[in-house]
């Protein structure tokens, strides 16, 4: 081979290896900045160690796209292409093409152990006297399916609303008035009652709510791309499958509350 060929080869090996480093893939999540359990920017979430595991079987950079989760995140976010992917939709959301579950969350009475035998039933007498704090969703300050479950049942007098937003977040302050005494039980999603229940003293149970009919309490969480991005699903879904043992390994430290389907 002549210097000439050898030095031309040699170029053109080196521009090709500057090239597809320059392509290397990148994937783009969008998330709340200030959202613990589940995501923050300094990466202290259970979704932002998912996204880290799963980035890594697709052999992907990952960066972010920060916006608070409010009314729109989804058409502002994922469906404005500012990202790729939404960690932590339910399987049947309306926006989204969602990969196959990667947990089953459900709602949680949160008590003091010291105060409370064992709750786990909308139908438990208790109930009616029990002062309960229920999260206040969204913009129109909608109620929890449990929650709309005890108002079904004429549980509603000793029934306290927490607003969503606040400087604190909600699983925090609702977590912080059942161990102050302010309320007797709240009523949580699962990652939220578990991470903020063992966080502190004294003790709290967190109990997930049994299934009764007309009370939906129980939700499989997936991931989320453009309806039109199925290649990028079907890769999704491969890597949750081959990392199921490190995600459920994050949901536990997180104490996050599932149940099996």
């Amino acid at each position: 081979m002549s210097s000439r060929c050898r030095d031309g080869c040699v170029a053109l090996l080196a521009a090709f290896v500057a090239c597809t480093s320059v392509a290397a893939r990148d994937i783009v999540v969008c998330a709340d900045p200030d959202n613990l359990p589940y995501s923050s920017e300094d990466g202290r979430g259970f979704e932002n160690r998912i996204a880290e595991i799963v980035a890594a079987k697709l052999g992907a950079d990952l960066s972010y796209y920060w916006l608070p989760d409010r009314r729109g995140f989804l058409r502002k976010t994922l469906n404005a292409n500012l990202c790729d992917v939404v960690i932590g939709l339910p399987v049947d959301a309306e926006r989204a093409l969602t990969t196959p579950a990667y947990y089953r969350g459900t709602y949680v009475f949160v008590y003091r152990k010291d105060r409370l035998a064992r709750l786990s039933s909308l139908d438990d007498p208790r109930l009616a006297t029990l002062r309960i704090g229920v999260p206040l969703v969204g913009n129109d300050a909608a109620a929890t399916p449990p929650a709309q479950a005890l108002a079904a049942r004429g549980v509603v007098a000793n029934v306290v609303g927490f607003p969503m937003f606040a400087a604190e977040p909600i699983g925090a302050r609702i977590v912080d008035a059942v161990r102050s005494g302010a309320i007797d039980v709240g009523v949580l999603w699962g990652p939220q009652a578990g991470y903020f229940a063992r966080r502190g003293e004294p003790s709290l149970a967190a109990t997930p709510i049994a299934a009764k009919p007309g009370a939906t309490t129980t939700f499989a969480i997936a991931m989320g791309v453009r309806r039109q991005d199925q290649a990028l699903q079907r890769e999704l879904a491969r890597a949750i499958s081959e990392a199921r043992s490190q995600i459920d390994a994050v949901l536990e430290s997180y104490a996050v509350v599932r149940v099996t389907p």
